[in-house]
């Protein structure tokens, strides 16, 4: 009963359901009267040609027989005159009560009652009892695998969706989600804001900022995270009273640049553990190129440990018979201090002097070229729209100790890309939004410079693998980033980056594998996470992990892997 008096109101509360059920009250009243009028013409005839008589209920009884084509015969004319009468009210029943009265029917009344179906069937409202969720405030590429995260990990969710359209298709795939407006305090009321343990606010930044201001109207204290599209509309964001303010795209630019090979050797830092760091370090131009792991000596030497091997996109386990190439980047852990013994070691070494070559001058592209420019690092940006070249030619003008050089035109032009630089320059980084261009500029680069770092963005996952096969050594796209960043900052952890598709989970051994060696667990055949390092309670770090290591409880593993790995491993060991 609930469910239908929801949809009766839905009819009678929307404006336009209303004037389409006037309109259907119009024709059935039209309909009603051409039946009173066929009556009365039925009586004339019978009284005055066929010298017969009726009752009204008579008249108004044949007519609908009539109209209707049913025709029963009871009632009949015998005169030519009554014959041609009935032709047409047979003919005017067709028209209005077989043609007409199905159409209106359908498209006055049954086709709002099937939409005021679809508005009831997703939720207004939350659980009464929910607490510590997130609310979400848009179906963005972000949220599906956020959602996944979430899940996973327990976390309860709420996503606010507009339309009732995609709301009850959400809600039919089992999303968690009520149907409201993003701007509607009452909405959050019934999403129970006050007791969330935050909001994201992931639409455009003015969207997000009158998502803040509504928000802070019924929850003063609930933390907002919000995702802000304009370097500009950081400060108003922040001011709008978000908690934490996420500029993705700019992320997005800044991490890319720091996995190019340029200037000196040097460890690039991606994130943190507790009290250690974990970082990259390429190999290329250092002594480390053509060494196995085991004759790196860099445990012994700085303190850090190789907990992984980069090979054009696949991250493998470091073994100690593990051959570094030229294309190799390590990823190691360790303290800051003994991070910063290593970068003393690898200074001296030079990855290359000629300027790093990016292509695409957006908003990622211009923020990686000022993160690069900032390090001291010349820049060339290659560009085809003019006013993004003026306006990049003004970020050059700034305090960096870099120089940046645009070159106008399109990157597929070999004389431009060779003005720019590509035969010499150590790393190239693509930052088209269109997946097809960078697949193609990546292999063209790599035929152009078989020796160059290409790092590069993309917009779906579908296109990793191809991406790779084109020569690409480090992808990232704007959705992974979007998803650790925002997970970090409602987790209030570190942000750790590893690479599309990869994560580092921590988990703490759980009761079902105590006792076991890594062998007999089963992580790695069961669910695909590699084991890279093993924490014990005193603090050691094993990252000689073996199939003998024997797992206890207290300690916490270090896994490598994908969300739906991980997700593997919580729902068979807990």
């Amino acid at each position: 009963m609930k469910f239908y008096s929801t949809q009766l109101a839905y009819l009678f509360e929307n404006k336009e359901a209303r004037r389409d059920l006037v309109a259907l009250s119009k024709y059935i009243g039209f309909l009603l009267l051409t039946m009173v009028v066929l009556s009365v013409g039925f009586q004339l005839i019978m009284w005055y040609v066929e010298d017969q008589s009726h009752t009204w209920v008579s008249a108004f009884y044949w007519t609908l027989v009539t109209m209707s084509t049913l025709g029963f015969g009871d009632i009949t004319f015998y005169t030519d005159v009554g014959r041609l009468y009935s032709m047409f009210v047979v003919i005017t029943g067709i028209i209005l009560l077989l043609i007409v009265l199905p159409f209106a029917f359908i498209r006055y009344f049954y086709a709002p009652w099937l939409e005021a179906q679809i508005h009831a069937r997703a939720p207004r409202k939350v659980d009464p009892n929910l607490e510590d969720h997130v609310i979400l405030c848009n179906q963005d590429p972000i949220v599906p695998g956020l959602i996944e995260r979430m899940d996973t990990e327990g976390v309860p969710y709420v996503l606010i969706e507009p339309d009732p359209d995609r709301a009850s298709d959400l809600y039919l795939d089992d999303v968690s989600v009520i149907l409201g407006d993003v701007d509607d305090s009452k909405t959050y009321a019934a999403a129970r804001v006050e007791h969330a343990s935050a909001v994201l606010a992931n639409r455009s930044d003015v969207e997000n900022t009158n998502i803040a201001l509504t928000v802070r109207e019924r929850a003063p204290d609930t933390p907002i995270v919000a995702i802000a599209h304009d370097r500009d509309a950081i400060d108003i964001l922040e001011l709008s009273g978000c908690t934490t303010v996420l500029p993705l795209k700019q992320m997005l630019g800044e991490q890319l640049a720091n996995r190019i090979n340029a200037g000196h050797a040097e460890c690039h830092p991606i994130g943190s553990y507790k009290d250690l760091v974990l970082a990259e370090v390429p190999v290329q131009g250092t002594p480390l190129e053509g060494k196995t792991v085991r004759n790196t000596h860099l445990r012994s030497e700085t303190g850090v440990s190789i907990i992984g091997v980069w090979e054009r996109g696949t991250l493998d386990q470091a073994r100690p018979d593990t051959t570094l190439s030229k294309a190799s980047v390590l990823v190691i852990i360790g303290t800051q201090a003994q991070v910063s013994a290593l970068n003393e070691q690898l200074t001296p070494y030079a990855t290359g002097d000629h300027p790093v070559l990016v292509i695409g001058g957006g908003t990622v592209g211009e923020a990686a070229a000022r993160a690069l420019l900032a390090r001291g690092i010349d820049v060339h940006v290659v560009e085809r729209d003019t006013d993004r070249c003026e306006a990049l030619r003004r970020v050059s003008d700034g305090d960096d100790t870099g120089t940046l050089t645009v070159f106008e035109g399109d990157a597929s032009d070999y004389t431009l890309l060779e003005d720019a630089g590509i035969k010499n320059a150590p790393s190239v980084l693509l930052t088209t939004h269109d997946d097809a261009v960078n697949i193609y500029l990546a292999s063209y680069c790599r035929r152009l410079n078989p020796g160059l770092r290409i790092v590069s963005r993309i917009v779906h996952r579908r296109n990793m693998e191809a991406i790779h096969r084109a020569g690409t050594d480090f992808v990232l796209s704007y959705a992974m980033l979007g998803l650790e960043s925002i997970w970090a900052a409602l987790t209030d952890k570190e942000l750790v980056v590893m690479g599309e598709g990869l994560d580092l989970f921590t988990r703490t051994v759980p009761p079902a594998l105590d006792g076991k060696t890594l062998a007999d667990s089963g992580i790695g055949a069961l669910t695909g996470l590699t084991v890279v390092a093993v924490l014990c309670p005193n603090r050691d770090l094993i990252t000689q992990v073996r199939a003998g290591t024997t797992l206890k409880e207290g300690m916490d593993l270090l896994m490598v892997g994908t969300d739906a790995q991980y997700h593997n491993f919580v729902e068979r060991f807990g």
